[in-house]
């Protein structure tokens, strides 16, 4: 099946420019940001038994009156899943508000959730977040300075690092003060330019990882492992899926037939469902390339193209997507439309080798929320600073 994809238009040049400019002013302010961050990173900690818990939110994409469905589908999965983290990677709002107020109540109705519940959450940056930024201001680095407002928000972002979502939390040991696992959290970008050495870029191309990003992520992970034998086992989430994600897909970066993927799917275990193409970036990155020769990222997982839940082993690091979480925003097809809101589970265990011990996808329809097409906004969301 293929989604009609109503809500992939580009906003090319639509707020370009414009965080570099924030990220510029708000420097002088980066250094206290990043020590809050980490202390209530230290939050983070494995349970007795050795056991922790993150769930993957994707693609709320909504305005101030977030869908109601899409509030129910976060607070229903954070009960049942009672997890010691969560991570909403990237595409939190669309563009549709008009004034800082409007995008400051699409993520509290989104983040809210989390706070009354007391869980540690952070989020990425996607495409989407930054496109009302000419109308209402709210850049991504302003939106980070909003946030910071919240108590259980441990998000931050690397100094002189492309990009304004890059960071990488420690989870501290049951028994002692070690990191016993990270999560990785990347910036993925937002639109490519229309055209790159003269030549036009292809429609519904998108943002690359940067160079330096990677580079960061390298010469962090080297710094968690010290003097360490191995590295700090980890996960690693950012909004746009990687060249890698298809090449697992059709089992090579040349495959596109139903018999590769069908091979693909003996050799790489791959489990759930693919409804559009991979939107990737122009350009690939080498992240993957990094992270396996660093040895340390045991999963990368994305969101972006909503209707696709699929996971496998890539050569040794898991590839997946979230499921697209909110109702306001495109989904399958007629009547189905909704059928696949949902988020993802992750599975940690101190004692299970590697630590990351198994993922799983968690729908609304688990939890019998109500899924006809028509839009069901709220009606009067709680107020920004309850």
């Amino acid at each position: 099946m293929t989604s009609s994809q109503p809500s992939r238009r580009l906003l090319l040049g639509a707020g370009l420019g414009l965080s570099t400019v924030a990220a510029t002013a708000g420097t002088s302010a980066s250094a206290t940001a990043s020590a809050t961050a980490s202390r209530r990173s230290d939050r983070l900690r494995f349970a007795a038994d050795g056991t922790f818990r993150i769930v993957q939110f994707n693609d709320t994409q909504d305005n101030h009156r977030t869908d109601v469905r899409t509030v129910e589908l976060v607070e229903r999965t954070l009960e049942a899943e009672n997890p010691g983290f969560v991570v909403v990677n990237g595409d939190v709002v669309n563009g549709d508000m008009t004034t800082e107020q409007e995008v400051k109540q699409a993520y509290h109705n989104v983040v809210l959730p989390m706070e009354e519940r007391g869980i540690p959450w952070a989020i990425t940056f996607g495409n989407h977040d930054e496109d009302s930024a000419e109308v209402t201001g709210m850049t991504e680095p302003r939106i980070r300075e909003f946030l910071r407002g919240y108590r259980w928000y441990v998000g931050a972002t690397a100094d002189g690092v492309s990009g304004d979502s890059n960071q990488v939390l420690r989870i501290r040991s049951c028994s002692s003060r070690d990191t016993a696992f990270a999560v990785w959290l990347l910036d993925s970008g937002r639109y490519s330019p229309e055209t790159v050495a003269g030549q036009a870029v292809e429609e519904y191309t998108y943002e690359t990882i940067h160079s330096d990003q990677v580079d960061w992520y390298r010469r962090t992970s080297l710094e968690l492992q010290g003097r360490s034998a191995e590295p700090v086992p980890g996960l690693m989430f950012f909004h746009i899926p990687l060249w890698e994600f298809r090449h697992m897909w059709f089992g090579s970066p040349t495959g596109s037939t139903e018999a590769e993927h069908e091979a693909a799917v003996a050799k790489h275990g791959i489990v759930g469902e693919r409804n559009e193409r991979e939107y990737t970036a122009q350009f690939n990155p080498g992240l993957f390339h990094t992270a396996l020769e660093r040895g340390d990222v045991k999963g990368m997982f994305c969101g972006h193209d909503h209707v696709n839940d699929y996971v496998g082993n890539y050569f040794g690091i898991q590839l997946g997507y979230g499921p697209g979480t909110g109702f306001g925003t495109y989904g399958l097809e007629g009547e189905e439309v909704h059928r696949m809101r949902g988020a993802r589970v992750f599975e940690l265990d101190e004692n299970h080798g590697g630590v990351f011990k198994a993922t799983r996808t968690v729908f609304a329809s688990d939890f019998g929320i109500d899924l006809s097409p028509a839009p069901q906004p709220l009606e009067n969301p709680t107020p920004v600073g309850r």
